[in-house]
């Protein structure tokens, strides 16, 4: 939910803070070179506000999420107080739907897209 937030700093600290000592935080964000691949004339290195419109329940809604580069979503996390521990871009499930996949992963044209960005941080 993080990429949906202007401001990262707060909601960090505070998961730090109510943490365990070597607690573990599971996180999951838009991976920043999604935004890049879809839109090659904006700056990756530049954290800025952008929008897209989704259908949720048959509805049209417009999400607004923040795009930050690879160097800003570390420097957060180890900001915080916070050590990576793993870092992931898993591929798609074998279980999952076809319908629910982009057409070239089904045609077996790719194995994985980029999408999310997952990590395993630990509070030391």
């Amino acid at each position: 939910m993080l990429h949906y937030l202007e401001d990262w700093d707060g909601p960090l600290k505070e998961i730090r803070r109510v943490l365990r000592p070597d607690g573990r935080l599971i996180v999951s964000v838009n991976h920043p070179m999604a935004r890049t691949l879809n839109c090659p004339q904006e700056d990756y290195f530049a954290t800025r506000r952008y929008q897209e419109e989704v259908e949720l329940d048959g509805e049209t809604t417009t999400l607004t999420m923040w795009h930050r580069p690879l160097t800003a979503i570390t420097r957060a996390y180890t900001a915080a107080g916070f050590t990576i521990a793993a870092m992931d871009e898993p591929a798609p499930s074998p279980l999952a739907p076809p319908e629910l996949l982009p057409p070239r992963i089904v045609s077996g044209e790719r194995t994985a897209f980029v999408c999310f960005l997952f990590l395993v941080l630990v509070a030391p």
